[in-house]
C-alpha cells in the first residue's frame, strides 16, 4: 500500500513532493524505549554496565564528529549524528532504568519478598482495580498501588516509594479510586520479574481507607457512574459497548461481545487511547474554528477539553500515556506542521520511558506509539497518494488511517496473539464512521448526566445506534471463516513480521514490484481462502475430546454430534468458555457436568448457558462450597435446564457418549481438600476411546478409587489430569490410569506452581504425551486411523494472568 506514493511514480504537475520525514530523534527515542526494555529483564548492575560503555562509546564519536565539522563529508556526518543519538539514548535509557530498578530491588523488602513475611502496608492506588480471570477464585482482584510504608512482623518500619501489586479478594478493594490512600494487612510474595514491581501482597480482608480521593479523582468517578446509569436502559451490547468506547469502562461489555471485537481486531476500541483524545479534542477545534475563533483561544479550547477528558476516564498512567499520545498528533494538525510531529513524538516517547522504564515492557504504550507514528509517518503520504489517483478526499483519508495504523501495529499484534488477522483492517475500515459520533456523544451523555439525567439518557440513546454499527462489524467479522492466520508469537513472531513489513514498504516503492506483489496477494488470498473454508483447522477432524484454553480452570468438551456436546466444568469466567464453544460450533449442550463447586470451575458457567439450550445439570451430592453451588443452581433455573445429582457407579449415556461415574466411592472428610476429594471422577468413551476426567481428585480420593475399582476400570486412553496437575497425584492412581495422552488444564503465570515439575517428568517418563493448555491453548484428542493423535490451537503469546 505505500507505493501510493512510490518514488518512482512522478507527481502530477503542480502537486509538491511530499518532504522528507524528520527523524532526527527517532534514534534518541528506539534506543532510550529498548534500553529500559532490556534492563527491566537484566537487572541494575548489568544495565550499568552497559550504559557506561555506550558512555564511553558516545562521547568518543561526539568528539571525533566534532573534530570533522570542517571537512565536506556531509553522509558520514549525518549518519554520524544519528550514531551519538543511539548511543546517548542508551546512556539515558540504562542509567534511569537503573536507578529505578535498584530502589525496586531494596534488600529490606526483597528479603520479606522471599520469605513469604505477614506485613502491614501503607499504600495509595495507582489504577483502577481489575479482575484476573485466571486466578482460580472468584473475585480475585489485581490492583496496582505505590508503598508508602511497610511494617514487618517484628514491627520494624521501612519507608520505600515502590510499587506495590497487591491480589485481593474482599469486595471492598472493588470500588477504590485511583490516589486513594489506605492500609492493608496481607503477605508479601516475589513478584514474576519483567516490571517495577518489587513485591506481590496477598490479602484476604478489607482494605482501611484514609481521607478520601483527590477531586478530580472524585469527579471522574461521579461523571462514568452517571453515564453507566444514561446507558443502563440499552440492550446488553450497545449499552455495555459504549462505556468502554468513552471512558474505558468494560465492566458492562459481554464477555460475547469482547470475544468478537478480539477476534476482528477492534479491542483498541474498548481502551482509552490517543485516538480518544484525538476525537474529542478535534471536535472541540472544529467547533473553535467553525466559531472563527483565534489560534489562541482554539488553542485555549482543546487544552480544556484535553485536561477535562482526561479527568473524565481518571489520570491514571495509561491515561496520561494516551493523552500524550493523542495531544502529538492533534498539535502536529493544529500547526500544520507535520514535520514537527515525529521529533515531538520520538522526544515524548523518550521522556515518558525514563520518567517510568516499565512503560517500555507495557504493549498497550507500543501500540499507542505505533499507532501514532503510522498515522504520522504513512497515513499522509497514502492519502495523498489515494488523492492523486482520483479518490476523493474524504474516502482517501478513511483508508490511508486504518490501514497504516493497522500495519504499524501489526508485529506487535502478531507477537501477543500468534496471529495475523486477515479481518482487521476491513473491520476498522468500516468501523470509522461510527466511532466519532459515539464517542463525541457518549462524553457529552456523560458531562450532562449530573446535570440532566433524563437528557443524558437521550444522548446516550443517540450514541447506541453508532455503537450497534460496531456490534455488528465484530460479530459478522469474527463469524468469517479463515479470519485470522496463525503466526510464530512472542518476539520472534513480532521481529519477523518487522523484517517483512519493511521489506514490503521498501519493495512496493517500485511500479514491477509493487504490481507483482498485488498480484501476488490477490492470488494467495483466492487460494487459499477455499481452503481455509473448507478446512478451518479447528476443530480438528475426529476429535474426541477438548480441553478449554480458560485460564486457571477447567472446561472439557465431549463431541455428541456436529453442533451439539457434553461439558463438564465451565472455568473461572463466562466468556472464556464461551467463546472455547464457539470456536468447536457447540450450539446445545444435553448435559452440563459439574466437577465439584470450586470457583475454577463453576465461574463460567453462564457462558455456557450463553446462546444455547441446556439440557440438564449434573452435579455431585457435595455441596461445598455452597457460593458455587448457589451459582450453578441459579444458571440452571435461568437457563430452564434440569438439576441432577450422582454417585459413583452411574451411568449416564448421551448420545455417542457415555459417562461412568468411579468417584468419589464414598464421601470423604478431613482430607487437605474436602470439596477438591469430592470431586466427580467420570470415564467417558467417545468413538472407542477412553476418556478419565479426574476433576480436582487429590491424592485421598484418588488413593481410595484405586482400592474401590475392579481391574482395568480405571485404565484409560486419555487422562485429563487432576487438579491441574498439582503434585498431590496419587501414584498407584497414574499406573492404573496408563494413559497414552495426558491433558493439563492450566492457567499462565499461575501462583499455585501449576503444573508439578516432578508430575510431568514422571509422565514424560513413562512415554505419556503431555498438552498443557496455558502453552498449547485449546487442546485435543483425536481418533484417526492409525490411533490416537493430539491437536493444539495455540495460545496468544505473552497473554498474563
Amino acid at each position: 500500500m505505500s507505493g501510493f506514493a512510490g518514488a518512482a511514480d512522478p507527481p502530477p504537475v503542480g502537486v509538491a513532493q511530499p518532504e522528507p520525514p524528520d527523524l532526527r530523534l527517532a534514534g534518541l527515542a528506539v534506543a532510550a524505549w529498548l534500553t529500559a526494555l532490556a534492563g527491566l529483564h537484566l537487572g541494575s548492575s548489568t544495565l550499568l554496565l552497559v550504559a557506561g560503555t555506550a558512555a564511553g562509546l558516545t562521547a568518543l564519536g561526539a568528539v571525533h564528529l566534532l573534530g570533522r565539522l570542517g571537512r565536506p563529508r556531509p553522509m558520514l556526518r549525518r549518519y554520524g549524528w544519528v550514531a551519538v543519538a543511539v548511543g546517548l539514548g542508551v546512556v539515558c535509557g540504562g542509567a534511569g532504568t537503573a536507578a529505578q530498578l535498584a530502589v525496586r530491588d531494596a534488600p529490606p523488602i526483597r528479603a520479606l519478598a522471599e520469605q513469604r513475611a505477614p506485613v502491614t502496608a501503607d499504600l495509595v492506588v495507582r489504577d483502577d482495580p481489575r479482575p484476573i480471570r485466571s486466578a482460580g477464585r472468584l473475585g480475585m482482584l489485581l490492583v496496582s498501588t505505590e508503598l508508602v510504608r511497610l511494617t514487618g512482623p517484628d514491627g520494624r518500619r521501612i519507608h520505600a516509594s515502590v510499587r506495590l501489586l497487591v491480589l485481593a479478594t474482599d469486595p471492598a478493594w472493588r470500588g477504590l479510586l485511583p490516589g486513594q490512600r489506605l492500609t492493608a494487612d496481607g503477605r508479601l510474595g516475589v513478584p514474576h520479574g519483567g516490571d517495577l514491581t518489587a513485591a506481590v501482597l496477598s490479602t484476604n480482608g478489607p482494605p482501611e481507607r484514609h481521607g478520601a480521593p483527590s477531586w478530580a479523582q472524585r469527579a471522574a468517578g461521579t461523571l462514568r457512574t452517571g453515564l453507566q446509569r444514561a446507558c443502563a436502559p440499552l440492550p446488553d451490547d450497545p449499552g455495555g459497548l459504549l462505556p468502554g468506547l468513552v471512558v474505558g469502562d468494560t465492566s458492562r461489555l459481554p464477555p460475547a461481545v469482547e470475544a468478537e471485537f478480539q477476534a476482528t481486531g477492534m479491542t483498541h476500541l474498548n481502551a482509552v487511547s490517543g485516538s480518544n483524545v484525538a476525537i474529542v479534542v478535534g471536535a472541540v477545534l472544529l467547533l473553535a474554528r467553525w466559531s472563527r475563533a483565534g489560534p489562541w483561544l482554539a488553542a485555549g479550547l482543546c487544552g480544556v477539553a484535553l485536561v477535562g477528558f482526561v479527568i473524565l476516564v481518571r489520570p491514571s498512567p495509561s491515561v496520561v500515556r494516551a493523552a500524550t499520545m493523542g495531544a502529538i498528533g492533534l498539535a502536529a494538525l493544529a500547526a500544520g506542521r507535520p514535520r514537527a510531529a515525529l521529533p515531538a513524538l520520538a522526544a515524548a516517547v523518550t521522556v515518558l520511558v525514563l520518567v517510568d522504564p516499565e512503560l517500555a515492557g507495557d504493549p498497550g504504550f507500543a501500540l499507542s506509539v505505533l499507532a501514532t507514528g503510522g498515522l504520522l509517518l504513512l497515513a499522509p503520504r497514502w492519502r495523498d497518494g489515494l488523492r492523486r489517483r482520483g479518490v476523493p478526499p474524504g474516502l482517501a483519508e478513511a483508508l490511508a488511517v486504518p490501514a497504516a495504523a493497522q500495519l504499524a501495529c501489526g508485529p506487535v499484534v502478531a507477537g501477543i496473539s500468534g496471529t495475523v488477522s486477515l479481518v482487521a483492517v476491513p473491520a476498522n475500515l468500516l468501523a470509522v464512521p461510527a466511532i466519532a459520533p459515539a464517542t463525541v456523544l457518549g462524553v457529552l451523555a456523560a458531562m450532562m448526566s449530573p446535570i440532566w439525567p433524563a437528557g443524558a439518557e437521550f444522548v446516550a440513546w443517540l450514541a447506541s445506534w453508532p455503537a450497534w454499527w460496531l456490534v455488528i462489524i465484530a460479530r459478522q467479522g469474527a463469524r468469517l471463516p479463515g479470519g485470522t492466520l496463525p503466526w510464530p508469537g512472542g518476539v520472534p513472531g513480532a521481529l519477523l513480521l518487522t523484517g517483512l513489513t519493511v521489506a514490503l514498504l521498501i519493495a512496493v516503492r517500485r511500479p514491477l514490484v509493487r504490481r507483482l506483489v498485488a498480484v501476488v496477494g490477490v492470488a494467495a488470498a483466492l487460494g487459499a481462502l477455499p481452503v481455509r473454508l473448507m478446512a478451518a483447522g479447528w476443530p480438528p477432524a475426529g476429535w474426541v475430546v477438548v480441553a478449554c484454553e480458560v485460564g486457571q480452570g477447567d472446561a472439557l468438551v465431549l463431541p455428541v454430534d456436529p453442533g451439539r456436546a457434553v461439558v463438564v466444568d465451565a472455568g473461572p469466567e463466562p466468556g472464556a468458555v464461551d467463546g472455547c464453544l464457539r470456536r468447536l460450533g457447540v450450539r446445545e449442550v444435553p448435559l452440563l457436568v459439574i466437577s465439584h463447586f470450586h470457583a475454577d470451575h463453576v465461574g463460567g458457567v453462564a457462558g455456557v448457558f450463553r446462546g444455547r439450550r441446556v439440557g440438564a445439570v449434573l452435579m455431585p451430592s457435595s455441596t461445598d462450597p455452597e457460593s458455587g453451588r448457589d451459582q450453578v443452581r441459579a444458571a440452571a433455573a435461568g437457563g430452564r435446564a434440569a438439576l441432577l445429582t450422582t454417585v459413583a457407579g452411574a451411568r449416564h449415556p448421551v448420545g455417542g457418549v457415555d459417562l461412568l461415574v468411579l468417584g468419589p466411592p464414598y464421601p470423604l472428610a478431613g482430607t487437605r481438600s474436602d470439596p477438591n476429594n469430592n470431586s466427580l471422577v467420570l470415564r467417558a468413551t467417545v468413538a472407542g476411546v477412553r476418556i478419565l476426567l479426574a476433576g480436582d481428585a487429590e491424592t485421598e480420593e484418588q488413593h481410595a478409587m484405586v482400592t474401590r475399582a475392579a481391574p482395568g476400570q480405571l485404565r484409560a486412553d486419555v487422562l485429563k489430569i487432576a487438579h491441574h496437575g498439582s503434585a498431590y497425584q496419587d501414584p498407584g492412581f497414574l499406573d492404573a490410569v496408563r494413559p497414552t495422552v495426558a491433558l493439563v488444564p492450566v492457567g499462565t503465570g499461575n501462583t499455585y506452581g501449576h503444573p508439578s515439575p516432578g508430575l510431568l517428568a514422571r509422565l514424560s517418563r513413562g512415554g505419556v504425551r503431555v498438552l498443557r493448555t496455558d502453552t498449547d491453548g485449546d487442546v485435543a484428542a483425536v481418533r484417526t486411523g492409525d490411533g490416537l493423535a493430539v491437536a493444539r490451537r495455540g495460545v496468544p503469546a505473552g497473554r498474563q494472568p
